[in-house]
């Protein structure tokens, strides 16, 4: 619905910066029917609700706590979902971190002042267990691969190496200017070469100055299917001494992919 310029209501780069996210990724939020926004200024951009705003609030937790775009997807569908059940449960949960924080900065003040002292690995373990209840701020981290051509790279990568689901942005003239494709519990994003930031891919550069590593269940599976897959595989499924079965591929631009897994007897 379009609505006038001065109407009210929270403009998405706004909604963008208060939720910590890029406007892209509000436009692929609207695209896969996540978060659509309630209305348009008649310009075409969008206007989020009070409603839609509550909405975004879900999602963003619902992020943090670790789950995929389909599990908060199903989630937003829960008939029993309410406001304020929520917010308890997230004052809750930030008034905990606080309280480990508090006891962490503590417990390092306290060893700092006894450090020549006996009893140090004891308040070290005390340390130890409060780091671990006052958890990163650190929520997501995203790869990002760049291409000579990024629509082909995105299909290559679904196809051949099974990542996904993801999409394509496109500007005005249809030329793809940004990707997303999901990986386990991480997102990469696919880039176009870029000279204003210098960013080349390893086609152009003729080598590769990275390599994408990812966790799999069945790393001869998985080489088996991307090969037959037309994969350019560089060598196969093995055992590495540092404690990981794996296999590693390049994409259709060069990029170096590692496939790998855990071994049992790692510790």
């Amino acid at each position: 619905m379009a609505t006038d310029e001065d109407a009210r209501g929270h403009r998405i780069g706004q909604v963008a910066a208060a939720a910590g996210v890029t406007v892209r990724t509000l436009h692929y939020y609207d695209e896969i029917g996540l978060l659509t926004a309630a209305g348009r200024t008649y310009a075409g951009h969008r206007v989020y609700s009070d409603g839609d705003i509550a909405v975004l609030y879900r999602i963003q937790l619902l992020r943090q706590l670790g789950l995929s775009l389909d599990e908060v997807g199903a989630a937003l569908n829960d008939p029993d979902w309410d406001l304020a059940s929520t917010l308890r449960a997230h004052l809750t949960a930030t008034e905990s971190r606080l309280t480990a924080g508090t006891r962490l900065r503590g417990h390092l003040a306290s060893l700092l002042a006894q450090l020549d002292n006996a009893g140090t690995a004891d308040q070290l373990m005390e340390v130890l267990q409060d780091m671990t209840a006052f958890e990163s701020p650190v929520r997501q981290r995203v790869s990002i691969l760049v291409y000579q051509d990024l629509e082909a790279a995105f299909t290559h990568l679904q196809q051949v190496f099974g990542l996904g689901p993801g999409s394509i942005e496109r500007d005005g003239h249809g030329n793809p200017v940004h990707a997303s494709l999901e990986a386990g519990d991480g997102v990469v994003w696919l880039h176009p070469e870029t000279a204003e930031f210098g960013l080349k891919s390893p086609k152009t550069l003729g080598a590769a100055t990275a390599t994408m590593a990812i966790m799999v269940d069945d790393v001869d599976a998985h080489h088996a299917a991307a090969s037959d897959r037309g994969a350019e595989v560089v060598y196969p499924p093995v055992d590495q001494p540092y404690g990981y079965r794996e296999y590693s591929a390049r994409d259709l631009e060069g990029g170096l992919w590692s496939f790998m897994k855990p071994l049992e007897s790692a510790g």
